[in-house]
């Protein structure tokens, strides 16, 4: 029974596997695998799944169900081959040419075996001449680099050329098996910046994706001295070591991706203990006055990148537990920190945002209350234990570490707030002399305003003392801290018109304020900075937004200051900029609510006039003016950690935007907005990475591709936009999506593989059922062009199911843009295969009567493809002709045939005419004298 059952599953496998459904036949060849003893069956079915392994390029799989049938059957040809395509694969050249050269010995006239058989010999032996060209070159750069007498020009051509070779997988082996490391070690002790940083840069080429040459490499380098290394001063240096770290914390963590395969898939190494020593020296970092502010940022940019989870359905945040028990005292210290106190450590002016955002980052990963309690102890610990009445310089680091925490977990930062003595201290350092000690404070108030319900506590208690510290202080950067205060407390009704704050006309004159300041070249940096978060809460005012948007010179100085070095300004610009082109959601008005609302005498929300969509589309015009795109792709690019996934989510929000009106997309293209989008596209939030698709959609959709995304950056937008192809998505990021992948798939068969590729086949399918005529022919225009790839016609080609009929039903519908998507489908799928041609004829009783009415259609281009397809059938199948002959589409093709010649409907003629010599060659007609 069970060799029986063996058998029937064989031959389903089989079934399957005409069907090319492979996954579907390994299963049921896997299964028979288990009922059977019998070694010739047992052989097919490891060979049959060899082949399956070879189709869904699972090569490793394919080689090792070769190799169990070649050890039942030594001379088994099949299997022999199979495993030979398989190791090809596996860039195994050797083996692999050892396999078809038994296989032409079995089969000497075989010509695919002869064939594969020259292929692979020349490429051993391409392989051998890089190989040993390889290893002399590398010596070379070696001895050029050593060279104390070296010229400039020949160091910095070694080593540039000793960086790309790092970078290649054959490169990077050879340099490490020939003492590479030691020498590279070499080159750092000479303590030249040019060639330590080539040092760098070639090791991080050479961990990349390597686990067990990253392990050898950081336990030879040492970990101590790659930090010493980042903690320098100078910026590049910092960088290059930031990134061989992060190549390394990749391939320990297996997030290399990289197929491992021979005796290093049989070596298992334990990273946990190297993870866990390279988090602790990031930690030790962080606190550490030898440390410059470029290297804490790069130590901070590392544990934001791979502490916390990444998904958090992964149950294991041991990672993070580790650092809250080792290093969040640490994180505090640096959060902490103020630049005008002595005891200050070296800092950026992004340093604390950083550390404010490791903290959140480190909260949102716990996954219980009794994890966020004791984070929430060891803050409370630390800040009560830094309060001392007699030293007024710890209270402010105390508030300080207050303030960077409101920036974090924001309900953590409340609770804070609820500490005896830190509210009274805030207000008392507002009062200080020392200013110092009023900066922290006011910045704390402002940050301590988050929610409406703590925003309505401080404007009963705060809002006097900051009005106060306004006019008494003749401080600017208080004034400007306190403006900014002001700020947020009248913008804690929202868009909602009717739920303003403060008296009318006070808003734009706070406004007017932070436009003066942002545009004060003479202030430092980090002042104007605060006039950008007072505009951020201002903008929400309609007037506000419109008289900015008309202020050019504060504009430009907004997005001059967005593209300087200080990152901590992104998020402020970015939802001043969501606020100006109103892209924040906008709950719908129910009109029956409102009236139940009016009617029990409920807060009704009011829309501003300036809120309507000409002053929206007024503003969107001055921000493009203004040279906004520029400023957007610089802050895209920004390789910082306080580029959030809620900033990137904002940038996205503003870019869809400004894509709204058709006429602006070359302008945003021109300036590098098509490139800048399909980061935000794969990365973020899901709403940030929808919406950034949804824009990539309007680019693509009225775009040259080549212009709007040169080079290969083209492929990368195709998942972006077949994301976007989802039921859940409104008609309008459907309809947008699928006119993006047309465009697309029009370019190259290239393309047309990536989105067949990308599953995108029974989405666009899916959508050519659908009820919505634009939807529909969105869909099928799309299909016309994917019908083109080889593997699109596979699929028509397989029996069980409707994809042609689909196509046939369709060139019979009244819309005729639908119509002539779909006869153009047909037109291309029967040219290419006579075998489509017949089954045309079986998928649907009505396909003559579809046909004829292609034939006689009004509009030329459908008419043209019509005759196309009734010239394909014809030629196909003589039989076929014959019934074509014997219908009423002979006299079709007579009348349109013998038409006077015109210049519109000259391929509609000649079309015809063609198809009245294919049934005279047959013999079918005669031609009248």
């Amino acid at each position: 029974m069970a060799e029986a059952e063996a058998v029937r599953l064989k031959e389903e496998g089989n079934r399957h596997f005409q069907r090319q459904d492979y996954k579907a036949a390994a299963k049921s060849y896997s299964q028979a695998l288990k009922l059977t003893k019998d070694k010739a069956l047992l052989a097919t079915l490891y060979r049959n799944r060899a082949a399956c392994g070879l189709k869904t390029e699972s090569y490793v799989q394919a080689a090792s169900d070769a190799s169990r049938a070649i050890d039942i059957n030594s001379s088994d040809i099949k299997a022999l081959y199979r495993r030979c395509q398989a190791l090809e694969h596996l860039e195994k050249l050797d083996q692999a040419f050892k396999d078809v050269q038994r296989c032409a010995t079995l089969e000497p006239r075989n010509q695919n075996f002869q064939e594969t058989l020259r292929r692979l010999n020349t490429s051993i032996q391409e392989k051998l001449r890089v190989q040993f060209s390889t290893d002399s070159r590398v010596q070379k750069m070696f001895e050029i680099l050593l060279d104390e007498n070296s010229e400039a020009d020949k160091l910095e051509k070694a080593a540039n050329n000793l960086i790309v070779l790092g970078r290649e997988e054959a490169g990077a082996e050879r340099i490490f098996q020939n003492n590479g490391v030691a020498l590279l070690l070499q080159l750092m002790d000479t303590k030249r910046p040019e060639l330590v940083l080539a040092a760098m840069r070639t090791l991080s080429g050479m961990c990349s994706g390597h686990q067990a040459r990253a392990t050898a490499i950081l336990h030879v380098v040492r970990i101590d001295r790659i930090c010493s290394l980042m903690a320098v001063e100078n910026e590049e240096m910092s960088l290059a070591v930031c990134n061989l770290l992060q190549a390394i914390i990749d391939s320990l963590a297996g997030e290399d991706k990289r197929e491992h395969r021979g005796k290093e898939e049989a070596l298992v190494l334990d990273t946990k203990k190297d993870l866990k020593q390279i988090t602790s020296h990031l930690l030790d970092m962080l606190v550490s006055k030898k440390v410059s502010g470029q290297g804490r940022d790069q130590a901070l940019n590392l544990l934001n990148k791979n502490v916390p989870r990444k998904d958090l359905s992964i149950h294991d945040n041991s990672r993070t537990i580790y650092v809250v028990d080792n290093g969040l005292r640490k994180i505090l210290k640096v959060v902490g920190q103020v630049p005008d106190l002595p005891s200050c450590l070296p800092l950026t002016d992004n340093t604390r945002m950083l550390a404010s955002i490791l903290i959140n980052k480190l909260y949102d990963d716990l996954r219980c209350d009794p994890e966020r309690d004791h984070f929430r102890k060891i803050c409370e610990e630390y800040i009560t234990g830094t309060f001392d009445p007699q030293d007024m310089d710890k209270n402010v680091i105390a508030i300080q570490i207050v303030s960077g925490i409101l920036q974090g977990p924001f309900d953590l930062g409340n609770q804070l707030l609820g500490l005896k003595g830190v509210m009274e201290m805030m207000v008392a350092l507002c009062g200080s002399e020392r200013e110092a000690d009023q900066l922290v404070a006011v910045e704390a108030l402002i940050y301590a305003s988050t929610k409406l319900s703590r925003a309505t506590f401080i404007i009963t208690n705060g809002v006097s003392l900051l009005k106060e510290i306004y006019k008494t202080t003749k401080n600017e950067k208080i004034k400007i801290r306190t403006l900014v205060g002001l700020c947020k407390l009248g913008s804690a009704g929202g868009t909602d018109y009717g739920l303003r704050q403060f008296a009318e006309g006070s808003t734009e004159k706070l406004a007017k304020q932070c436009r003066k300041w942002l545009c004060n070249a003479s202030i430092d940096t980090r002042t104007r900075r605060w006039a950008v978060e007072g505009l951020a809460y201002l903008t929400l005012d309609a007037d506000v937004k419109d008289d900015f948007v008309q202020d050019i010179p504060a504009l430009q100085a907004m997005f001059e200051l967005a593209k300087t070095s200080d990152k901590t300004i992104l998020y402020s610009v970015a939802t001043t900029l969501v606020n100006c082109t109103n892209s924040y959601d906008v709950k719908e008005v129910i009109p029956e609510l409102v009236q139940l609302a009016k009617f029990s005498k409920q807060h009704v929300p009011e829309e501003h006039p300036k809120d309507k969509k000409d002053f929206i589309d007024m503003r969107v015009k001055r921000l493009l003016k203004a040279g906004i795109i520029s400023a957007l792709v610089c802050m895209v690019k920004a390789d910082s950690a306080i580029l959030t996934d809620q900033t990137k989510e904002l940038l996205a929000r503003v870019f869809l935007a400004l894509c709204d009106n058709p006429k602006d997309r070359g302008t945003i293209v021109a300036q590098g907005g098509g490139k800048a989008l399909i980061p935000l596209a794969l990365e973020g939030t899901d709403v940030g990475k929808v919406k950034a698709a949804h824009a990539l959609a309007k680019i693509a959709a009225v775009s040259n591709p080549d212009i709007a995304f040169p080079g290969e950056r083209v492929y990368e937008v195709v998942r972006p936009l077949v994301r976007l192809l989802d039921t859940q998505r409104d008609g309008l990021q459907n309809y947008e999506a699928l006119l993006g992948l047309t465009n697309l798939s029009g370019r190259s068969d290239k393309l047309r593989q990536k989105i067949f590729k990308e599953r995108a086949l029974p989405d666009i399918e899916n959508y050519m059922f659908e009820n919505h005529d634009q939807l529909r022919q969105a869909a099928t225009e799309c299909m016309c062009n994917m019908v083109l790839n080889k593997e699109v016609q596979e699929r028509f080609l397989a029996d069980g199911n409707d994809r042609l009929k689909l196509v046939v039903l369709l060139c019979g519908e009244d819309d005729d843009k639908v119509q002539n998507a779909a006869a153009g489908a047909l037109a291309m799928l029967t040219a290419a295969h006579k075998k489509l041609c017949l089954k045309m004829t079986q998928v649907t009783t009505q396909w003559l009567e579809i046909l004829q009415r292609l034939c006689l259609h009004d509009q030329l281009s459908v008419q043209h493809r019509g005759l196309v397809i009734a010239y394909n059938l014809l030629a196909a199948d003589a039989e076929l002709a014959k019934k074509l002959v014997e219908s009423e589409l002979l006299e079709i093709l007579t009348v349109v045939g013998k038409q006077e010649p015109n210049e519109k409907k000259a391929a509609v003629i000649q079309t015809a005419r063609e198809c009245l010599i294919k049934c005279m060659d047959y013999g079918f007609i005669k031609p009248v004298s």
